[in-house]
Formats: C-alpha cells, sequence, structure tokens
C-alpha cells in the first residue's frame, strides 16, 4: 500500500511541475515548493488518489493476466499432456480440468466429490490429476506412492485416490500403502515402482509448473486458459467447464 502511495505521489508532483511549466520555465521552483504544490493540490482534490490507485490496480491486473496467459501458453504441453500425469473422465474431452492436490488437505478431501460429480454430469470432460504435495512430509510420501500407482496400475488409480481422500488421518507412506493394498496394487511391483527416478521428476514438474502459475496452496485448478485457486464448490466448477467450453468450442 505505502509503496502504491508513493508513485502515485511521485506522479502526482511530476504532473503538478507539468502543470505549472510557466512558472517553472521563469524561476526553477525547489524541493520543498514542489511538494508544497503537491500537498495542497492532493489535500484539496483527494479523489485524484483513488483514481490513480484505481487505475494502477487496473493496470498491474492487465499486466499480471498477460504474464499468466504467456505461461499457460509456454507450458501449454506439459501442463495439460504430460507423460507424467494421471488423466480421467473421456481422455479426448472438449474441456481439460486441471487439478493440483495434496492428500493431507482438508480442502481437497472436500473437493474430490465436486470432481466426481463433474465427471458424473458431464461426460465430455477430461481431468488432469497433478500431486503437489506442500503439506509436510507426509503429503511427499502419499504423493511418491500415488505417482507410482499412477504408472504401474492406473486402472486402479481413482479407487486409491478416492481412499486417499475419504480416509481418517493424516496421509504418509503407510496410509498411502494401506490404501493401495485395499485398491487392489500390486504391493510387490510397487515398492519397485518408489525407487523409479521418474517418481522425483514427477513431483519436480508439479513443482515447477505450480511456481510459474504462481501456485502455493491446494487445491488449484487450471480450467481452460483460467486459473483457479481454492475449492470453489461444484456449482462454480461447473460454470467454469462451462465458459472454457463456450471459448474454445463455442458451444453457448
Amino acid at each position: 500500500m505505502m509503496r502504491r502511495l508513493s508513485l502515485l505521489l511521485a506522479g502526482a508532483a511530476a504532473l503538478a511541475t507539468v502543470g505549472f511549466a510557466p512558472a517553472v520555465a521563469e524561476a526553477p521552483l525547489d524541493k520543498a515548493a514542489i511538494e508544497k504544490i503537491v500537498h495542497d493540490y492532493i489535500v484539496n482534490h483527494p479523489e485524484v488518489l483513488e483514481e490513480a490507485m484505481a487505475a494502477l490496480e487496473k493496470k498491474q491486473a492487465a499486466e499480471a493476466s498477460a504474464g499468466l496467459a504467456k505461461v499457460l501458453e509456454e507450458k501449454k504441453s506439459v501442463l495439460f499432456d504430460s507423460t507424467r500425469q494421471m488423466t480421467l473422465g473421456d481422455q479426448k474431452g472438449d474441456v481439460t480440468v486441471v487439478e493440483f492436490f495434496d492428500y493431507n488437505c482438508g480442502y481437497c478431501k472436500r473437493a474430490l466429490t465436486d470432481m466426481l460429480s463433474l465427471m458424473e454430469k458431464d461426460p465430455k470432460v477430461r481431468i488432469v490429476l497433478k500431486e503437489f504435495p506442500v503439506l509436510g512430509q507426509g503429503s511427499v510420501e502419499a504423493a511418491r506412492v500415488s505417482v507410482a500407482i499412477s504408472r504401474i496400475a492406473p486402472q486402479k488409480y481413482l479407487d486409491f485416490h478416492k481412499r486417499m481422500l475419504t480416509g481418517r488421518g493424516s496421509a504418509d507412506h503407510a496410509k498411502a500403502m494401506e490404501a493401495a493394498k485395499a485398491a487392489g496394487v500390486d504391493m510387490k511391483a510397487l515398492e519397485a515402482a518408489l525407487s523409479d527416478k521418474e517418481i522425483s521428476a514427477t513431483l519436480e514438474e508439479v513443482y515447477g509448473l505450480a511456481s510459474g502459475l504462481g501456485l502455493s496452496g491446494t487445491p488449484s485448478y487450471v480450467i481452460g486458459s483460467q486459473v483457479v485457486p481454492g475449492a470453489i464448490g461444484f456449482d462454480r466448477l461447473q460454470a467454469r467447464v462451462a465458459e472454457a467450453r463456450c471459448t474454445t468450442t463455442k458451444s453457448c
């Protein structure tokens, strides 16, 4: 806030000196005189600050949006079509919803129902799940098991995923292995897969994507060309999908 105000005051000073150009030409004003002119002008016209701050925020929002659009375009293939990800729903769906999640995230547990409902009610949607463990070592351990299952037993993944997000207690290696066994995953194959370097490479890829997109929490979504942070609920999730479909396929 103070930085913004300083910028605005500097701009106001520049405007003030421009406004008093004739006087400056005849007799240059010193710093104290200019500051008094700016001070008096702002005191008499305080609405100028509100207008300037609104314009600054609008400009910054436009710059942030343009920057995000650039990142989405540059990372499009890794974000939507990486070989290191789990894809559910229609593999050729007309709208893709990418979800970054953490098995220890309470909001991700709530968002599971939203995702399942979306898949049920919208057969054309494509869901991409990216393990984004940000809540401690237990989350990392669970994510590693999750990635391994997506690689060796993708047909078991959704069952495992649901068990992890509906089960009680904190997620960690032991909890994930327990869920994997209950989901019918070959445990010997899973143990072997956990030493695969691709597990770490997958998580590093997701961390890199999240950093570029400015994501720090879960769940976070990318729907079409929009980044949507937080568990927004089924209705708003469905609405975002409809917006993306309208934009990409003109089906609206």
